[in-house]
């Protein structure tokens, strides 16, 4: 009895140090891409993006291939580019769009709207994927929006660019995640491989485009601000961070309960936007943290009910006479079928 209350202990510590390690790496990154941004003038996206994506391929390979931590799952070449690549390219939209957002709106409303990704997630696969939801998903999403509308009308550093960026962010993160659950499952892919593999894709993906619509500025940047070698290192320690956030993130969702996840995750949200409004000093009203508030409170309400519903035990339906054992499938979905049948892997 005293070893397994040991054991129950030491499993409480271990998901708080890895919840807290998970918001001190993410409310880090984002706070350091707003002070780039603003403090260091460097009004450059694409090309933090692009840092971000080189220090997290880095960091992969240093992990796989030189200190060995995690083995590599090889992927074929034709797979690389069938399921991997596409998935590389949303995940750059994702994050230009999330650095874009925050170059014209306050951490605190941008955090905000991307607590509207389960709404994004959920409207998506009922409309492209006709995939059916309880009554109680949708009646969810109610708080989530009307807090992200409360928020947005009562946002007194409102930008109209800058909130588009961040409501596509939504999209382009529920994408990922749908993508993902049919293109990558099958694979014992954890963080660090699913980033040995996306990450030099993202790079290629966005080295031109930066080069082109930002080479002159940063040109011009680097040869006017002063000084320039304190600049250059918090730029390439927010690529490290971003590296060190898919390791918490992994490892947040390997040591605590799904619904303990995605209260963490609102809670995170809170801390960002409190700490951005001590460092930034954004001007925040009453309504407008009212709206947050209920906002964070409709995606935990969300968190819960999904939490519940995969608990009950599905009903398998009446099988017919006609009802073959083995069950066909679609043409439309042979392609997204798993290469393999293990489970992903949930070991660090």
């Amino acid at each position: 009895m005293e070893e397994g209350g040991r054991m129950c202990e030491w499993s409480v510590i271990r998901a708080l140090l890895a919840v807290l390690q998970w918001w001190s790496f993410n409310v880090t990154v984002v706070i350091m891409n707003k002070w780039i941004f603003q403090n260091l003038d460097f009004k450059f996206p694409l090309t933090v993006s692009c840092v971000h994506f080189i220090c997290s391929a880095l960091g992969a390979f240093l992990v796989i291939k030189v200190m060995k931590l995690k083995p590599l799952i090889e992927v074929e070449s034709r797979d690389r580019w069938r399921r991997i690549f596409p998935m590389s390219f949303i995940f750059c939209i994702n994050i230009v769009l999330g650095n874009v957002s925050l170059r014209y709106i306050p951490v605190s409303f941008m955090q905000t709207i991307k607590s509207f990704t389960p709404a994004t997630t959920v409207i998506l696969q009922w409309l492209v994927w006709r995939k059916h939801f309880e009554l109680l998903i949708w009646a969810s999403l109610v708080p989530i929006v009307g807090g992200i509308l409360l928020t947005s009308i009562t946002e007194l550093s409102f930008n109209m660019f800058g909130f588009c960026a961040a409501l596509f962010g939504c999209l382009a993160t529920s994408t990922k995640t749908i993508l993902a659950e049919s293109l990558l499952h099958g694979y014992k892919f954890d963080s660090i491989n699913t980033v040995y593999y996306m990450a030099p894709f993202a790079t290629m993906i966005l080295a031109i485009p930066a080069l082109l619509l930002e080479g002159t500025g940063v040109f011009h940047w680097f040869h006017s601000h002063s000084p320039i070698t304190p600049a250059l290192i918090i730029i390439f320690s927010s690529g490290v961070m971003a590296f060190c956030l898919n390791f918490s993130i992994f490892y947040v969702i390997h040591s605590t309960t799904a619904v303990t996840f995605n209260v963490a995750g609102n809670l995170k949200v809170a801390v960002a936007v409190l700490v951005s409004w001590l460092i930034f000093r954004n001007p925040i009203s009453a309504m407008n943290a009212l709206g947050c508030a209920v906002t964070l409170a409709g995606c935990t309400f969300y968190g819960y009910v999904r939490h519940k519903l995969s608990q009950q035990p599905a009903t398998p339906p009446p099988r017919s006479p006609r009802t073959p054992r083995t069950p066909r499938t679609p043409k439309k979905w042979q392609e997204l079928l798993p290469l393999v049948s293990d489970k992903p892997d949930d070991t660090v």
